[in-house]
Formats: C-alpha cells, sequence, structure tokens
C-alpha cells in the first residue's frame, strides 16, 4: 500500500513538475534568430502550419510545443490571417494575443489631392509589400479588373491614405479607392444645390477636379467653382490652363505657351466649349462641395493675385484691369 502511495505522490509531484515548466515556458521571452521576426500568415493557413511558419521565419522554438499551447488554449482557430512583426522580448503568450487580436503590421499608401493618374500608379508602384498585380495593364483593362469596364480611371479614386497588411494587392487597395469616390460622389451629387448645369455625378467630379487644380487657397474654392458654373450656363468656354496641360500630358515641360492655347485637344477649354471628357485629377470632399455648391456670384472671371488667392470679377474689363494690376505691375 505504501509503495502505492509513493507512485501516486511521485506522479502528482511530476505533474506539477511537468505543469510548472509550461507556465514558465509561456511566460519567458521566445529566443529570435534576429532582433524582429516577421510572418505573412495566408487565409486558411492551419495552426500547425503556423507554428512551423514561425520557427522557419525565425522563433528558436520547438513547433510542436508553440502549436500544442495554440491548441490548448481553445484560442487556435482564432487566429488571423495577416502581417506580424514581433520583436525580442515576446513570449508564447503574447505571441498568441497578437495573432487572436489582429495586431498586423501595416503599410500605408497616401493618394494626393490634386493627383493626377500617372501619379497615382507611380505611387502603387513603389508602395511598401503591395503585391503588385496591375502591373502592365492598359488603363482599360485595368478599370476592367476593377470591376468597372468602359470607365476611364482619372479621378475616380477618393485621395486618402490607405492603411493595408503586407502583401495584399494593389487590385484590393484600389478598390478601396475607388468604392470610397464612388461613395463620396453619391452623397455629394444627392445634396447638390438646385439648378446647376451638371447633368450628371459624372459632370461634377469632372468640374471638382478642375475646381482642384484651380483652387490657390481654400477660401477661394466654391468662389472658382462660381465662375466655371456661371460660364456652363451661359455657354461660355470654361478656359482653364489645367485643362490644356492634362491634354498635353507628358509634352508639357513647365511653361505653357500661346501656341499650347490654341492647340486643339478634347482637353483644350479655349478651343472647345463644355467640360472635358473625364477629370483631369482626384478632387478632394472639398472641391465636390464647391462643384455642387458654388458661391452666390455672377463672377466669371478670376486671375490670381501672387500670394495664392484670386481677384474675382464679373465682367471682362474688371478683369483685364486685375490682370493688369496682379499679373503686370500696371
Amino acid at each position: 500500500m505504501k509503495w502505492l502511495l509513493r507512485a501516486l505522490l511521485a506522479l502528482v509531484l511530476l505533474a506539477g513538475g511537468l505543469a510548472g515548466s509550461v507556465w514558465w515556458w509561456l511566460d519567458r521571452p521566445l529566443p529570435l534568430a534576429s532582433a524582429t521576426v516577421e510572418l505573412n500568415i495566408e487565409p486558411g493557413t492551419p495552426p500547425t502550419e503556423v507554428a512551423r511558419a514561425w520557427v522557419a521565419a525565425g522563433v528558436q522554438t520547438d513547433a510542436r510545443l508553440l502549436y500544442q499551447w495554440f491548441k490548448w488554449s481553445g484560442r487556435a482557430k482564432a487566429i488571423r490571417a495577416g502581417s506580424y512583426e514581433i520583436q525580442a522580448g515576446i513570449n508564447p503568450r503574447g505571441l498568441l494575443d497578437k495573432m487572436v487580436r489582429g495586431e498586423q503590421v501595416l503599410e500605408t499608401l497616401r493618394l494626393i489631392e490634386g493627383w493626377n493618374w500617372r501619379q497615382v500608379k507611380a505611387a502603387l508602384a513603389t508602395a511598401p509589400h503591395l503585391k503588385q498585380t496591375l502591373a502592365g495593364l492598359s488603363d482599360a483593362e485595368l478599370m476592367a479588373a476593377l470591376g468597372r469596364p468602359g470607365l476611364a480611371p482619372e479621378g475616380r479614386f477618393f485621395p486618402d491614405t490607405y492603411a493595408y497588411s503586407r502583401g495584399v494587392s494593389d487590385r484590393t487597395v484600389l478598390r478601396r479607392a475607388l468604392a470610397h469616390m464612388d461613395d463620396k460622389l453619391a452623397t455629394a451629387w444627392l445634396q447638390r444645390a438646385p439648378d446647376l448645369p451638371l447633368r450628371s455625378p459624372d459632370e461634377a467630379l469632372i468640374l471638382a477636379s478642375i475646381v482642384e487644380k484651380e483652387t490657390g487657397t481654400s477660401a477661394d474654392r466654391s468662389k472658382v467653382a462660381a465662375v466655371f458654373v456661371n460660364r456652363l450656363r451661359i455657354g461660355m468656354p470654361l478656359q482653364t490652363d489645367p485643362t490644356v496641360i492634362y491634354g498635353l500630358g507628358e509634352a508639357f515641360d513647365g511653361n505653357l505657351r500661346k501656341r499650347d492655347l490654341l492647340a486643339d485637344t478634347p482637353y483644350n477649354t479655349y478651343t472647345r466649349g463644355g467640360l472635358p471628357p473625364t477629370p483631369i485629377a482626384m478632387p478632394g470632399v472639398a472641391s465636390l462641395q464647391a462643384a455642387l455648391h458654388p458661391a452666390s456670384t455672377k463672377a466669371l472671371y478670376f486671375v490670381a493675385r501672387g500670394d495664392g488667392s484670386s481677384e474675382f470679377s464679373e465682367d471682362l474689363s474688371a478683369h483685364n484691369r486685375a490682370v493688369n494690376k496682379f499679373q503686370r505691375g500696371r
């Protein structure tokens, strides 16, 4: 009988020792092969593979032990896909907590108000850890891949900062930016002022893009929009330099010449009436609002004062005087 008691006591002590060892291991920093270890977990990766992947990435422990911890915790199925980064000092508890909470390493892509499509593509091409799936596609092929066939990409992506997990595709980020612009434009269109000479949300987007490029200071934005709305109402050409520059494309060398203003292109608003065929840049919310809620003014002209603001005039004579004063110094 005594031997049985001794055996049971030994088993209890052994179990207690093992339990103590487990608890000790859970709270001890995991040895890492480097100061930081990164891992991208794809959707659907089983916990056993997650454990092996961490070890392969540089967590210097037994993958079987790591997996048993995931399983024993009851949270193995709660591990989220994504890009993770751990630093020296993290223990097994912290590692699992990070994955269950989805504390991923996020990169950001910033799209700037007033950028054109060439600039957006350049930003996408250099965005860190962004999977490139659209490179080499024509604009038409790219928009078809985004589910918007027949639509030009210019101005269709909302300028904002987009956070994404490492390894996410450029297609995913662009779809978010496209949907964001769709939402902003739809909301602004529903709340538009009455009796505007704009027939569709697309025309509002085109006008907003012009306002974005023409506005030197935010205080003038709704007045700039009003000038173009007033011109559209009376059938007067918009005569705006940014559309001409856009039509020149990469041929523009920074100096807009008289011959450029006379050269007819679909974007030359000196030689053609109405709006150009597409936006010329990405407008922000303020420009969308200005285009759809222009200031109450009869101004048909404006000229830069040289300090970022503009001088507005209702007739050509007043405009010429403003040009002489602010541009020619007379």
